[in-house]
């Protein structure tokens, strides 16, 4: 039995009966991991002694007889700029090249709590700028299902290691599909929680608004029950929000009677023919499930990449201020006064992507750009705020593509900025607008490729979403 082709739910089935141990397991997945990712470059850091002695005391703990949570003895991996304590987290920068953490993450608390096993920290776009996992400073991360391509990103590599066997789950953070777009490129699934659902507690800030730890996993059914495991109010967050609760028990039941709308402006003429089709063709098995689909309009979107792009950078130029060589981040040699240590540290720690975004957020907060970008920006964040609002108050879900096209070639990227940034178009509006958004497997395109369908809902929706999500998956599969 080969363990790391199976779901998370069977993998803990097998452990619950003790047909395999948690030892077991773990070495599957460290074994995976040594066979496959010297050519994937999924991981930045294996943690393998650490994950040996979680499955270890999980296996001693059963043989006690204790009660344990359900999920006890699965492996997993956590993306790279998620803290994890005595585990070195990089943000994949050499500004961050060596930092190992005192504490733990909120969510990484929580998967402890339950007793999953760390295999290690996944390759990401430096410090979660970038779609494609090329922009980080240690490996470029391949695809999976085609090693010429890119994975996605900027969690490229924890949906590359979801894909290739080497984790059942993964965590990864969504600034603005950071979570979606691999999920999609890389044919599993991806969740993007509702802003404030999740604790981003311990979460290396990159656009504070906008980002929300998330989940990549085989199945929709794994994703939902590691949102279980990790949504929830917590007091070190001040961007936490008390859900009125979620309940994934319906996870797979019909979507009779749902109504979903798809926004014109994603189906537009960026978004390439077999992804509409292949996306529109979802609607359909939707529809024949008992749902009902149809198109509706939302303008405000074609202002969703500018506002976006001019919020996100604004806030890393402020988040990123900290990482100058003095409060933290390697210190360059041979500076000679506080400029110089501030221009050589941050020059050489930072990457080119970095560079662009921060240089760019600080031109927007300065002094007579102020009010023609970053507010304009907010004005139209609101616009799309009520839009959303105003179409969900009558369609219970959004369907749309994740990404215009299926995953490019490695170093085949338009060298205009401005053109990679389309990679988003479908992805950044739930980011602005704060709702909950899954990527699930809709089909592939004719260089068989995965393409994904974007679902979208209101607020702490997450169960009728993973829902539809299930039932799709189910239909698509077969």
């Amino acid at each position: 039995m080969n363990l790391t082709q199976l779901s998370m739910t069977e993998l803990a089935s097998l452990l619950q009966t003790r047909k395999i141990s948690a030892m077991e397991a773990a070495e599957a997945y460290l074994a995976q991991i040594r066979e496959k990712d010297g050519e994937i470059g999924a991981y930045l850091t294996v943690t393998e002694k650490i994950a040996l002695q979680q499955a270890q005391k999980t296996d001693r703990q059963r043989a006690a007889g204790e009660e344990l949570p359900r999920f006890v003895g699965i492996p997993a991996a956590v993306k790279d700029n998620i803290c994890t304590k005595g585990i070195r987290t990089t943000c994949a920068s050499r500004i961050l090249e060596n930092f190992v953490p005192p504490y733990d993450a909120a969510v990484v608390e929580r998967l402890l709590e339950n007793g999953i096993a760390i295999l290690g920290k996944t390759n990401l776009d430096e410090f979660g700028m970038g779609s494609t996992t090329e922009n980080s400073a240690f490996r470029i991360t391949h695809n999976p299902c085609a090693l010429d391509r890119v994975p996605g990103g900027s969690s490229g590599g924890s949906a590359a290691a979801v894909a290739a066997g080497m984790a059942p789950f993964a965590l990864g953070s969504d600034t603005g599909g950071s979570v979606r777009l691999p999920a999609s490129h890389c044919g599993v699934v991806g969740v993007k929680p509702t802003y404030g659902a999740v604790s981003r507690w311990g979460l290396v800030a990159f656009a504070s608004s906008l980002e929300q730890v998330g989940v990549l996993a085989r199945t929709v059914p794994d994703a939902a029950a590691v949102l279980d495991m990790i949504v929830g109010y917590d007091r070190r967050d001040a961007t936490s929000r008390r859900s009125p609760g979620m309940d994934f028990s319906q996870i797979g039941q019909d979507v009779k009677a749902l109504r979903i709308a798809m926004p014109r402006e994603l189906f537009g003429v960026e978004i390439t023919r077999p992804v509409r089709e292949a996306v529109e063709r979802a609607a359909s098995v939707l529809e024949r499930c008992g749902a009902a689909a149809e198109f509706v309009d939302m303008p405000s979107l074609r202002y969703a990449l500018p506002a976006y792009y001019m919020i996100s950078s604004a806030e890393s130029s402020s988040n990123l201020a900290r990482f100058d060589g003095v409060r933290y981040g390697r210190r360059a040699a041979g500076y000679t006064d506080m400029d110089s240590l501030y221009e050589r540290s941050r020059g050489e720690g930072f990457g080119r992507e970095v560079k662009r975004r921060l240089l760019l957020g600080s031109f927007v907060l300065s002094a007579g750009y102020y009010d023609g970008y970053y507010r304009n920006a907010l004005r139209a964040r609101e616009k799309i705020r009520r839009e959303f609002a105003a179409v969900l108050e009558q369609y219970d879900v959004i369907l749309s593509p994740v990404s215009p096209d299926t995953a490019p070639r490695i170093g085949k990227r338009d060298p205009d900025p401005v053109r990679q940034y389309q990679e988003d178009l479908c992805t950044v509006p739930a980011n602005l607008a704060g709702l909950p958004a899954v990527s699930v497997p809709c089909g592939r395109g004719p260089d068989g490729l995965p393409i994904g369908a974007q679902l979208v809902g209101k607020p702490f929706s997450e169960p009728l979403l993973l829902r539809a999500a299930a039932v799709l998956e189910r239909e698509v599969r077969g």
